[in-house]
């Protein structure tokens, strides 16, 4: 069980509990009206974006069944249930329109598999590439939307790659540090669908600017 100040998270069903990267992501993702939440585990990211955006409508998808029945448990024991629903879907089948896109997404690649195939399916990239990912955000997202995910350091390129092929620009790229003067550990990124100047900027976990971004939420 993992507390918030608004809410509480259960991760007892879920392969992949509460992290730094799902928090992150919350904390810092572009919302709207309409947000969109790819790949929703024990659903904290589409309750963060909940709180941060009070008039918006969240749609948490996830392909495991055990992560979905997780998500709609900690969502029906929060103030926010009324806006938020969860669904047992792949995004690549999904359909709406969305004024923002986010997601913590599989990023190992080229790891060996876990004998656990609910970790699998958390972790491993074979059930949402970010080619997939990137194609289905581009189709789901309206004009003037965003879509924002997190990655390891070491999958930033990939995921900028994809990003471009399918007609998408950079937005905004924060990295994230562990210790101070040490290179980025993970990039929060954003990508719309018109040219735009990039804003670049890196905290440190636990500086103030970290604080700052996560006082909402932790207690």
């Amino acid at each position: 069980m993992f507390k918030f100040k608004q809410f509480t998270i259960q991760q007892d069903l879920c392969a992949m509990k509460v992290g730094t990267d799902g928090v992150l992501l919350g904390a810092w993702a572009t919302g709207g009206l309409k947000i969109l939440d790819v790949g929703t585990g024990t659903g904290v990211v589409a309750l963060m974006v909940a709180q941060r955006y009070p008039k918006a409508q969240i749609t948490a998808l996830d392909i495991d069944e055990g992560a979905v029945r997780q998500a709609k448990e900690n969502v029906e024991n929060s103030s926010l249930r009324n806006r938020i629903i969860v669904l047992h879907e792949a995004v690549q089948a999904h359909q709406g329109k969305y004024d923002a896109i986010v997601s913590n997404p599989p990023f190992f690649m080229d790891s060996l598999p876990s004998p656990n195939e609910q970790r699998n399916i958390a972790r491993h990239s074979d059930t949402l590439s970010y080619a997939d990912l990137m194609q289905a955000s581009y189709r789901l997202l309206k004009d003037d939307g965003e879509l924002s995910v997190v990655v390891p350091f070491d999958y930033k390129k990939r995921m900028e790659d994809e990003a471009t092929f399918v007609g998408f620009f950079p937005h905004k790229i924060l990295g994230v540090r562990t210790v101070e003067k040490r290179p980025a550990k993970r990039y929060l990124l954003s990508f719309i669908k018109h040219p735009i100047e990039v804003e670049h900027h890196i905290i440190t976990i636990g500086d103030k600017e970290y604080r700052e971004m996560t006082k909402d939420f932790y207690l």
